[in-house]
């Protein structure tokens, strides 16, 4: 009896413990998240992990607060692809107000199950554009702008939305304000704050992109914020081409420095680091790889001005490739996702400055006689301490030395060292001083 009773108690616990797992992992809440940058793959993967933990948890919806002028067009498609296949309804509301869902942002915003917007924020101008901003020859532009809208009324037409004014954001760069964009049936509602925006949800029928309906109820709910990932931080920060670029200069500096410097080691292993980074955040940008050609040439021009003595012309021609090398490093299709005139100016001349003014000192102590050591008394002046005939002594830097000289010399004689063999110094006798008579010289 005793045992049943421990049976049926260790049962009832183990059920209680399972209903309140169930219970905790059923409780549905809106996960919340935050795009506030350009788009690519770091946001890409963020709105995935949000997509795929709302998922396991069960959530009624997910939330995305966007603000973005664009970004590159592949994240874009990716995160569509995500949203479209969410199995929980996502929500895109463009805030605060001032902000605005761009190019990149108006494709995203009308991939939601529910499209809302701040007063106050604007949307559209989601005319492709090729990377760097150049002019696409008429059959390319053409191209790609009807994959674009294609891309475009597949989604609008799915989300019942307005797919003419949708296809003229594409074809024509129009752009709307949040009451324009309502009543051209681009959005779905104008909102004030969240909850003024779930408010307006609750009890609402929404059609899904897979056509099945789905009624949300979130007047109320709990709204969980998902933060960025330490490594989607770290990676989102590095991943601005203004800090890629930062990062490789820097790397290619501390190099340089470790090169002239030998066995200093911080240089080079903070120059390993820093290159290391900005190779992997280049990787995931739309990089030009023939500006870090350019980047590199500016180092060498450097090192040439130190070495020739160019009266600056070197110089500053290692400064215009190193800022047109951060110019065009980056080759995004928005101003947001190159790096700035400002940036590359910034950083390109202290830098050709520095690099300059460090290698001529490099080379200039390279150049200078060597004043320790056994090869600092080569050409130095002795004095005989004994005759030297040829062996004897001789005193040179405080120090006396065993000699031996080329030819006989008294004691207390100025001497030349000529080599240094061992604890032997050879020497030979001084040329006597001139002696001066008025303004001439006699010998």
């Amino acid at each position: 009896m005793k045992q049943l009773r421990v049976s049926h108690t260790l049962l009832g616990l183990t059920a209680g413990w399972l209903l309140f797992v169930l219970s905790a992992s059923s409780s549905a809440e809106v996960l919340k998240i935050v795009l506030k940058d350009t788009i690519q793959p770091i946001s890409a993967e963020y709105v995935g992990r949000a997509l795929d933990q709302a998922a396991k948890r069960n959530d009624k919806a997910v939330l995305i607060e966007l603000n973005t002028p664009g970004g590159l067009l592949v994240s874009t498609r990716e995160i569509i692809e995500k949203i479209l296949a969410s199995p929980v309804p996502v929500i895109i509301y463009v805030t605060p107000s001032g902000s605005w869902a761009a190019s990149a942002g108006y494709y995203i915003l009308q991939s939601a199950d529910v499209a809302a917007m701040a007063p106050g924020t604007n949307t559209g101008a989601g005319h492709p554009v090729s990377f760097g901003g150049e002019k696409l020859d008429e059959v390319m532009k053409e191209k790609v702008e009807n994959d674009a809208a294609a891309l475009m009324r597949s989604v609008v037409s799915k989300r019942g939305r307005n797919v003419e004014v949708s296809e003229s954001v594409v074809r024509k760069s129009a752009s709307f304000t949040d009451q324009e964009a309502l009543s051209g049936h681009l959005i779905d509602y104008v909102a004030s704050s969240e909850q003024d925006l779930f408010k307006q949800l609750q009890g609402k029928a929404i059609k899904r992109f897979d056509g099945r309906t789905v009624t949300l109820n979130l007047a109320g709910e709990t709204v969980h914020m998902l933060d960025l990932s330490v490594k989607e931080r770290i990676l989102a920060f590095i991943i601005d081409p203004n800090i890629s670029y930062l990062l490789l200069t820097i790397g290619v500096f501390a190099l340089y420095a470790e090169f002239n410097h030998p066995g200093t080691v911080v240089p080079g292993t903070v120059g390993v680091i820093f290159i290391l980074l900005a190779m992997f955040a280049l990787n995931l940008l739309p990089t030009r790889f023939a500006a870090v050609v350019l980047i590199l040439a500016s180092f060498v021009l450097f090192a040439l001005e130190a070495k020739l003595a160019s009266h600056g012309v070197l110089a500053m021609g290692g400064i215009v490739t190193l800022t047109l090398g951060g110019l065009l490093l980056v080759d995004g299709p928005i101003p947001e996702m190159r790096v700035r005139w400002v940036t590359a100016l910034g950083v390109s001349i202290p830098l050709g400055i520095i690099t300059v003014f460090l290698m001529t000192i490099a080379l200039k102590a390279r150049a200078n006689k060597v004043v320790t050591g056994s090869q600092g008394l080569i050409g130095e002046i002795a004095v005989s301490q004994s005759p030297l005939s040829p062996l004897g002594k001789v005193l040179v830097h405080g120090e006396l030395w065993d000699a031996v000289s080329s030819a006989e010399v008294a004691a207390g004689q100025s001497v030349v060292v000529r080599r240094v063999q061992g604890l032997q110094l050879q020497v030979e006798p001084a040329a006597p001083a001139p002696e001066t008579l008025g303004s001439a010289k006699v010998w």
